[in-house]
């Protein structure tokens, strides 16, 4: 099946390019950035003797003639501008960025105007633990990504258990390759080198789409609070959120069940790291309580089970393919 990157000079293009290429089904047709006019291994110097391939212009038309499925590693807004034209001429999409995964008074308030109303209600949330079979379905999938990944799968299994009375607050600590290729002061290696910072604190717009995919599968309004810290790793996201319980419960015993049949999600019995799950699709979850307070900690690799790897899995669904396809589970360790 020949399949297209659109995006690909950023770190989820190639991170993307680097599962396909070992994918048994899937094969690369199409490889475009906003420019072009350069080779793949010159784009990525790591790809030498490896893979290369011509890096054209994006252009929907191309995509429509040479791919049945797309992946946009896009920023938002850019998408729905080329996913609007594809939808219609039967090319399947798996959208990188934020332009599809939330309602559209949401996503207005928090992102901008939508420009593919007429899709938007067509997309699918691409978290498979909460939404397999309707992806199975879909020719859109708007993928999640890594912060509201390692958030909901490691609050979903406890909805029931949560005094909604109090809000949750999630403290988030993410690498620096989840801000990005571009450099800005705070990625500046002098501001990240043995530091480590909130930023848009209370005011990230993650907060939202967390607060939205646990009501959609509760139908509780739980007072999410996010603090986002970027530290001084190149990958990996660590989660810790702290709650009030409704009733006891035996936080790690809720979990294995909840996830007893997934393949992507294990349940530790201590505290999860970063390095444990970086380099794989796995997202690692622990939880302890004490008295009624609930402490649950989760674990991924913040460009692959929170983009890139779960856009693949997202993209065997979508294609009746085996979920696990080239699908990465050796973690980066030492």
């Amino acid at each position: 099946m020949n399949v297209g990157v659109v995006g690909a000079s950023g770190y989820t293009g190639i991170e993307l390019i680097k599962i396909l290429i070992n994918h048994p089904i899937f094969n690369i047709n199409y490889v475009a950035t906003s420019t072009g006019d350069t080779e793949l291994d010159i784009l990525h110097p790591s790809l030498k003797d490896v893979f290369s391939c011509s890096v054209e212009k994006a252009d929907t038309k191309e995509i429509e003639k040479r791919c049945e499925l797309v992946f946009l590693a896009l920023p938002h807004q850019a998408s729905m501008g080329f996913a609007k034209d594809l939808i219609n001429n039967g090319v399947k999409i798996v959208d990188l960025s934020a332009d599809y995964r939330l309602e559209l008074e949401t996503y207005e308030k928090h992102y901008c105007p939508h420009e593919d109303k007429e899709h938007l209600s067509q997309a699918v949330y691409g978290l498979p633990e909460l939404y397999r079979e309707d992806i199975k379905k879909s020719s859109l999938v708007a993928n999640p990504g890594c912060y509201p990944t390692a958030s909901i799968l490691g609050l979903i299994p406890f909805t029931k258990y949560i005094d909604e009375n109090f809000p949750i607050f999630i403290d988030a600590k993410s690498g620096v390759s989840g801000a990005g290729k571009k450099c800005n002061e705070s990625t500046h290696y002098i501001s990240i080198n043995e530091n480590i910072f909130a930023y848009k604190v209370l005011n990230h717009r993650h907060e939202p789409e967390i607060k939205e995919k646990l009501f959609q599968q509760s139908s509780k309004d739980f007072d999410i609070n996010f603090v986002p810290h970027l530290i001084p790793a190149t990958r990996g996201e660590l989660i810790d959120a702290y709650m009030l319980l409704n009733e006891d419960i035996d936080p790690i015993a809720v979990l294995k069940e909840f996830y007893k049949d997934e393949p992507f999600v294990r349940i530790f019995d201590k505290p999860v790291d970063i390095k444990s799950c970086s380099g794989t699709n796995f997202c690692d979850i622990y939880a302890q309580k004490k008295g009624n307070k609930l402490y649950v900690n989760s674990a991924v690799d913040n460009i692959l089970r929170g983009s890139s790897s779960q856009a693949v899995a997202n993209a065997n669904l979508m294609c009746g393919l085996d979920e696990d396809l080239a699908l990465p589970i050796i973690a980066y360790v030492p």
